[in-house]
């Protein structure tokens, strides 16, 4: 028997910006029983669109089936999968408990990571840091040598690199 290849896949696609989108889009995700690893969605420079970065792991026959299925829903404006060449980012906030005698060591470890402090209390430090995802896992990772006391990631969010756009066909199709 063969074995698929599960890996994380980026699927950037581009919606109606109204009320009910999301739900209509993750409900495909749940009546499918694909698992979602994580969800970006933001306005775009056009008010009548939304851009949604959807994580998912699973082999390339699924994620093409996810694709397909997405473009079959009237929400869905256009929609792709992006490669390993795009740009990828994602944002940490993360509170751990600092000592006084601990505040010199945690601020060298941002300033190893380009973490910023946003906020310093008598006994924790709040860091905020944004990079792909395996460069945020490393300062966890790191930081797990002090008492973390809360933190909180955005999701992936993500763009192709180069001139291509997924919103080229959208926009000289569609008029304001």
């Amino acid at each position: 028997m063969t074995e698929t290849k599960q890996r994380q896949h980026i699927i950037s696609a581009l919606v109606t910006n109204e009320s009910g989108v999301l739900t209509r889009i993750s409900g495909l995700f749940a009546r499918r029983c694909y698992n979602i690893d994580s969800l970006a969605v933001c306005a775009t420079e056009d008010d009548r669109y939304s851009r949604m970065t959807i994580v998912v792991r699973g082999d390339d026959s699924i994620v093409k089936q996810i694709v397909l299925q997405l473009g079959k829903l009237p929400d869905c404006k256009m929609t792709g999968e992006l490669d390993n060449n795009a740009v990828l980012r994602e944002l940490l906030l993360v509170k751990v408990k600092a000592s006084p005698g601990e505040r010199a060591e945690i601020e060298s470890v941002c300033r190893t990571y380009e973490a910023k402090i946003v906020d310093l209390s008598p006994l924790s430090i709040v860091m905020e840091l944004t990079g792909k995802p395996s460069k945020l896992d490393g300062f966890i990772e790191v930081l797990r040598g002090y008492e973390i006391l809360e933190l909180s990631r955005t999701g992936l969010t993500a763009l192709e690199r180069g001139s291509g756009v997924l919103n080229s066909d959208v926009n000289k199709t569609e008029t304001v």
